[in-house]
């Protein structure tokens, strides 16, 4: 599985050098949202002004044209839904100033495309988004609303069917939902992103991943009142090095299952992670009645700062009475250290008609604060634990 992983990287570092290389080498038109007519002032609705802007970069026939938002303005945008294909193969936004969402619930405009999110790409081959702007939900009216009453909250920023993204060197802050959800996309490069909300902030997940492949996301900082990463149904080939997470809920592989959904997820390495007083560190949850199978998960070289549950298999995620499980087989943690806030470090709980097999635990050392003794439970698990602090008793010890 390294293996996989060593040409996936590879694979996906080779496309980032050829999209810097194209842009330098081929630099074509620059559409600046300025000259399309935003105002820039935080307030005037500059939507339009975007759409106009994107409609030319989209369609331009020479070079690798790039859509400018410049820096030190301030662009409200209402939820907008830029759809491809475009003409160029890879098309550039220049993020260097800052967009923010409407500031009230009442004040936006949710129309046909944009329910499920404030800013929408779909159909978009080789798009790029970088330059050191911000992206600003003004989440905090919807968060209100949502502890009074079950909202639809948009998530910020939806990509669909964009494949070979390259996003980067972006602050994302206060999202309604989810920061970022990436959907049916393959081939993607996610690099020095920042995610900030509060750690009371309902769901304000760092990035979701669905049916979607060949994925890396590296070098991120991610503080946020949900998961960091939740890698769901139809993910493989997910890659996630170098990400400090915290507040949140850790790096999740689904939920899975739910309402007897047959879900699946596989070939996922997680590595040179920290989790720094989060709810969670390294977690697979799914739920007991659904389907699949979530498998070939690898995390290693994880660093642990006073996390809750810092190793955590859940196949009875909110149980009810059920014959069927999501299988879990082939999950590695290598070499996980550091403390938790509580006593429990370590929970593998399975299905008792199903159980989880190959799980392996090498190189394991997590004790408290204060630096006592942690334990560890289990149940219906196979597996082997060397060098194992809390000891696993489930599993065989080598």
């Amino acid at each position: 599985m390294k293996l996989l992983f060593v040409a996936l990287g590879m694979c996906v570092f080779a496309y980032s050098a050829c999209v810097w290389g194209r842009m330098e080498l081929h630099a074509g038109p620059r559409f600046n949202v300025i000259d399309y007519g935003a105002m820039g002032n935080g307030e005037t609705d500059d939507s339009q002004a975007f759409m106009k802007a994107w409609k030319d970069a989209c369609n331009a026939s020479n070079g690798t044209p790039t859509l400018l938002i410049p820096k030190e303005k301030s662009f409200m945008l209402q939820p907008l839904f830029f759809s491809g294909p475009c003409k160029p193969s890879i098309l550039h936004i220049k993020l260097k100033g800052t967009i923010i969402a409407p500031k009230n619930i009442k004040d936006w405009k949710l129309g046909k495309g944009t329910r499920k999110a404030w800013i929408r790409f779909k159909r978009i081959n080789g798009l790029v988004i970088r330059g050191g702007g911000q992206i600003d939900g003004q989440g905090a009216p919807w968060w209100n609303a949502y502890f009074n009453s079950e909202i639809n909250r948009p998530t910020a920023l939806h990509f669909s069917e964009c494949n070979n993204l390259f996003l980067s060197g972006l602050t994302h802050i206060n999202s309604p939902k989810n920061h970022i959800s990436i959907n049916r996309c393959n081939g993607s490069f996610i690099s020095k992103l920042h995610f900030i909300a509060p750690d009371e902030s309902p769901n304000t997940d760092g990035i979701d991943i669905s049916y979607s492949s060949n994925i890396l996301i590296k070098n991120s900082k991610m503080e946020t009142g949900d998961d960091c990463i939740a890698i769901n149904h139809g993910s493989t080939f997910i890659s996630v090095i170098g990400v400090y997470c915290g507040p949140g809920h850790g790096i999740s592989i689904g939920s899975l299952g739910k309402n007897g959904a047959h879900h699946t997820v596989e070939e996922i390495y997680v590595r040179n992670c920290t989790f720094n007083r989060t709810t969670n560190g390294a977690r697979i949850k799914t739920w007991i009645g659904g389907k699949g199978y979530a498998r070939k998960i690898t995390f290693k070289d994880i660093i642990l700062v006073e996390a809750k549950n810092p190793i955590i298999i859940d196949q009875q995620y909110n149980p009810y009475d059920s014959a069927e499980a999501v299988r879990v087989s082939d999950v590695s943690y290598d070499n996980v250290r550091g403390t938790s806030s509580s006593p429990h470090a370590i929970k593998l709980h399975c299905d008792k008609n199903l159980g989880c097999t190959n799980i392996v635990l090498k190189g394991i050392n997590i004790t408290t604060i204060a630096g006592k003794k942690t334990y560890a439970s289990c149940k219906n698990i196979k597996g082997v634990c060397s060098f194992c602090n809390p000891h696993v008793p489930c599993l065989s010890h080598s």
